[in-house]
């Protein structure tokens, strides 16, 4: 079973014990994608996971300087995962490990300030006419707040934000016009980014409506009110 907690997209918070329980229950492995929170975020072996994967280019790594990746196991896992990574051969550089261990020292710290000043921004952000709806688990009444209360210990800076309904042309007069937030797919970095995302074509199961176009929000380490003065004069290019 594999999940990702929240989703990277549109930030769904998983009931992680519920799906361990009838995963195991049916003799299957649950993999968790446990970029978003990081270990210090998401215990999430604590939670029945059996294989924890990361993303260590972004958080963990936290400069926007190195390409790695950590899968961790448990007991049970752990040997057949290590015949894998036996036979392909898969490892990363010294540098690599290098920079990876350099941020793990950092990791608290920077998650702290991610969260604060998400937290500040998205509280903001609700609060403007533009914006339809602010999708942070962190967030009180956001969605998966409850969930993300229960299990986690801390967020990071990534969340969405819906619009209200507006033409593509504003959308792209508001991003091609920010200072601060640079545009880019990865995320976990100390620079902030926003890029325009569209749940609804990749969806098979459920379908997306949220009712406005969808922004992804990466907050960085700048100082949250010079982000939020920069966000400010977007809106203002969108509404215009």
């Amino acid at each position: 079973m594999f999940a990702e907690s929240p989703g990277s997209l549109t930030f769904e918070v998983q009931d992680l014990p519920a799906i361990a329980e009838v995963a195991h229950r049916r003799g299957a492995r649950v993999v968790l994608d446990n970029s978003w929170a990081t270990p210090f975020g998401l215990r999430s072996f604590d939670y029945g996971v059996d294989v924890s994967v990361h993303a260590a280019t972004k958080y963990i790594g936290g400069h926007s300087d190195v390409l790695l990746g950590l899968i961790v196991t448990n007991e049970a896992t752990e040997g057949a995962l290590h015949r894998l990574w036996t036979d392909m051969g898969v490892t990363a550089s010294s540098d690599d490990c290098f920079l990876g261990l350099r941020g793990l020292r950092t990791l608290p710290l920077r998650l702290a300030r991610h969260q604060s000043s998400a937290l500040v921004i998205a509280e903001w952000l609700r609060a403007r006419p533009e914006v339809r709806e602010v999708i942070y688990p962190a967030l009180p009444g956001s969605r998966g707040h409850e969930l993300w209360r229960r299990d986690f210990t801390a967020a990071s800076g990534l969340f969405a934000v819906v619009l209200q309904p507006v033409p593509k042309t504003r959308i792209d007069a508001m991003l091609d016009g920010m200072r601060l937030f640079g545009m880019g797919w990865s995320w976990g970095g100390f620079e902030s980014l926003m890029i325009p995302t569209w749940p609804e074509r990749t969806r098979t199961v459920t379908a997306w409506d949220a009712g406005g176009p969808c922004l992804r929000l990466q907050i960085g380490l700048e100082d949250p009110d010079d982000l939020i003065a920069d966000l400010d004069e977007g809106l203002a290019r969108l509404a215009a």
